[in-house]
């Protein structure tokens, strides 16, 4: 991946490539793009690194307009850099945004595309794709290919058909998903599978799992949709555990000690940095803890940080190792909106199997046992999180070292045309207040 240039700014940053397995993917020369930002850690005299983390997209050019958006947001703050260059005098930062392949489900509208040219079969074009995602086995085509048959037949039964039910539970068990309730480790955080209890609930739903008009396939593909969802969870946590630890704890290696860090996430790409910071199942040691953590919009548990999660025995939950061994020095804040309707609605349903309504009436008491980050910030009574709003950008953060802050961000993270019924406001995030918060909490030690 080359250097990118946010549109209209001077503004750089490095986009660099993993496969689905984790590696870091070579650019044209045969080179790694990990080899230029490191030359350039040792040779120019950076003093910040921000490592940022998409959540679900499909592919490089997704990614790409995605950070060109949410960077060129915070470039745009130039109070905010002002105030930040005051702090760090001869401040330079060196950007680092991470693609991963995250597509967790897509359009299977077949209605513009079916031929009965048999070289060129939509279906066959599914299967790939989901095998892709899920599990590339021969047993795993073969369901695939039953489900897809069944769909095409009559894509809204009452109920699943038993073919279709068996097709499911071997997909579940090629693709290696395990359901362990809230202290599982992301992609194992969810009740189990059950496809005709996804079924029957997303029929009485008015939310679909479709990222478009709603699929000629329709229904009968939630409980697929489902799994890819969890499955990308689950990417997304090895690509954390594994590339991304590597990434930082090389960087850290590298970087002078008067470096800092901060890792930025959104939507799964809060599990990727999260996962970062954990290493492999939780046990990475960093060179030194990370400056700041900030999580917009995070599709993952509202309770993985907490010592004690209320609904499982008060055991942890999976990322409670980045605060009981300091992986951060500075602050950690996540942003909430009401309007972000794939965490409000399509989360709950993917891990309970029926939806939840978001409550956010103010003095709200009782947290679910599934939400995310995105709709309730972090949980946990042993944290001591302060509940906040968001701020306009002319209004000053107190962030202090060592504290957790939940940002309720409906005012400004609420353009839900964006995202349609699916995903509302879920990517509204290059906003000059969510950048306003970010690079006051960058300004924390």
């Amino acid at each position: 991946m080359p250097i990118e240039t946010v549109p209209g700014t001077s503004l750089k940053y490095y986009l660099i490539a993993f496969d689905a397995k984790g590696n870091e993917r070579t650019e044209p020369d045969g080179k790694k793009l990990s080899e230029k930002f490191l030359a350039a850690l040792a040779n120019e005299p950076i003093t910040d690194v921000f490592i940022i983390s998409h959540g679900w997209l499909g592919d490089v050019p997704a990614a790409r307009a995605q950070y060109n958006d949410w960077i060129g947001a915070m470039a745009k703050q130039t109070a905010d850099l002002d105030k930040l260059k005051q702090v760090r005098p001869g401040f330079n930062p060196l950007t680092i945004a991470i693609h991963w392949p995250s597509k967790p489900w897509g359009d299977e509208d077949l209605s513009s595309s079916v031929s009965f040219d048999v070289t060129d079969s939509p279906i066959d074009r599914l299967i790939d794709e989901y095998a892709d995602r899920l599990a590339n086995t021969e047993a795993a085509r073969q369901a695939l290919q039953t489900i897809f048959d069944a769909a095409m037949v009559n894509s809204s039964p009452d109920y699943l058909p038993p073919e279709v039910i068996a097709a499911y539970q071997v997909l579940n068990q090629e693709a290696a998903l395990s359901g362990e309730g809230e202290t599982g480790a992301p992609g194992e955080d969810w009740e189990g599978f059950d496809p005709e209890a996804i079924y029957q609930s997303s029929q009485s739903e008015p939310v679909s799992f479709s990222t478009d008009q709603p699929s000629v396939l329709d229904k009968l593909l939630d409980p697929l949709r489902v799994l890819s969802y969890w499955k990308m969870k689950e990417r997304a946590r090895q690509i954390g555990e594994n590339a991304g630890f590597n990434l930082l704890k090389t960087l850290q290696e590298k970087a002078a000690q008067t470096v800092r860090f901060h890792l930025i996430g959104h939507s799964f790409g809060c599990i990727v940095v999260s996962s970062t910071l954990n290493g492999p199942k939780g046990q990475g040691k960093l060179v030194r803890p990370v400056n700041t953590v900030f999580l917009a919009q995070g599709a993952v548990s509202l309770w993985s940080y907490c010592a004690k999660i209320p609904y499982e025995k008060n055991r942890p939950g999976y990322f409670n190792q980045i605060l009981a061994q300091g992986k951060v020095s500075g602050s950690i804040v996540t942003t909430r909106s009401e309007y972000d309707y794939a965490v409000g609605r399509v989360y709950p349903l993917a891990g309970k199997v029926v939806f939840s309504s978001v409550d956010f009436a103010p003095g709200q008491k009782q947290l679910p046992k599934y939400g995310g980050i995105g709709s309730y910030g972090i949980g946990g009574d042993d944290l001591g999180a302060v509940d906040m709003d968001m701020l306009a950008c002319d209004r000053s953060y107190d962030f202090k070292p060592g504290k957790i802050y939940n940002l309720e961000s409906s005012k400004f993270i609420n353009d839900v045309a964006m995202g349609g019924p699916t995903s509302g406001a879920h990517c509204d995030i290059a906003k000059p207040e969510v950048a306003h918060a970010m690079w006051a909490a960058a300004a924390v030690s």
